[in-house]
């Protein structure tokens, strides 16, 4: 990670890919039913709200308790190349900011850019699975699985129809990264020094708290990526929302700034301590590759 102090030799590619898919997919299977209330909340228009409880009740009654999974598959599917590709380009980019800087060690200001780009990149992988999540995660949603969705989407909308939300996407992405990476960088530099492996594990895992809030925080008002990718295109009409900051606009003089909010509570119950999770799994992983490596890597 470019967030790292110690000097040493960077793992080889396959290695952050394995130990990002391991944290991701823990992440996942652990948060996922915080994310499905989280989407029907901002898939909600008008002013009423259920909250999290309300909506948890509400699926769980009207559609059981698998609906809570519904939609797993995709996330599942993007953990590998969405973790690998969030901490490789994390990586990319904080050598490659530095290098152009002529700075020695990552600062402040650089671990923000460098979150900013890796979330930028990040976002070009994820959109179609974030699709079909979506679609999935609908209460009106009507598809049989996964692949149903895929196909029935390319049919109407062709291949291209799997980047609708490309835009809002990338803007969610960029923020959150952004937030998580220089949170992180922050964090360890005002906690304790890990004098045990242990100790390293819970900084790592605050750090990745602290992150994961921040982050979403920050990017929770791109609620309209859920209603731009959740909407039905209809031909010749013209989307009510389409464009990330107008729809946000539509949004805020509609529904007043707190709809903007929606959803957050359970998407920061998740993003949260999954960042924490995510952290720490990855920085645990990494540590077992190094230590069987040996030097330079560890």
């Amino acid at each position: 990670m470019a967030t790292a102090q110690k000097k040493r030799k960077s793992l080889p590619f396959i290695y952050n890919f394995t130990a990002g898919a391991i944290a991701g997919i823990s992440e996942i299977l652990t948060f996922y039913p915080l994310d499905v209330v989280k989407t029907r909340m901002q898939l909600e228009t008008g002013k009423a709200q259920h909250g999290l409880v309300g909506t948890f009740r509400n699926i769980i009654a009207q559609e059981g308790f698998g609906r809570l999974y519904r939609g797993l598959v995709p996330p599942l599917m993007m953990e590998a190349p969405k973790r690998a590709t969030k901490f490789a380009a994390n990586d990319f980019w904080g050598k490659t900011f530095i290098s152009l800087t002529g700075q020695t060690t990552m600062d402040q200001r650089l671990s923000f850019l460098t979150g900013c780009s890796a979330g930028a990149t990040e976002s070009f992988v994820v959109v179609p699975f974030e699709l079909v999540k979506i679609k999935l995660q609908d209460k009106a949603s009507k598809f049989a699985g996964p692949m149903d969705c895929l196909r029935q989407v390319i049919k109407k909308d062709g291949l291209l129809g799997l980047y609708a939300g490309m835009e809002s996407t990338f803007w969610r992405h960029l923020w959150w990264n952004g937030g998580y990476f220089a949170s992180i960088f922050k964090v360890r530099a005002l906690l304790p020094k890990a004098e045990s492996p242990q100790a390293q594990l819970m900084n790592n895992f605050i750090s990745g708290t602290v992150g994961g809030f921040i982050g979403t925080a920050v990017n929770t008002p791109y609620v309209v990526k859920s209603r731009i990718q959740g909407a039905t295109k209809i031909p010749g009409v013209v989307p009510k929302y389409n464009w990330t900051y107008p729809a946000l606009v539509t949004i805020f003089r509609e529904e007043g700034p707190a709809a903007l909010y929606k959803g957050f509570v359970p998407k920061v119950l998740r993003l949260a301590p999954g960042g924490g999770v995510l952290l720490l799994v990855v920085e645990f992983t990494l540590g077992v590759f190094r230590q069987t490596l040996g030097p330079p890597y560890s």
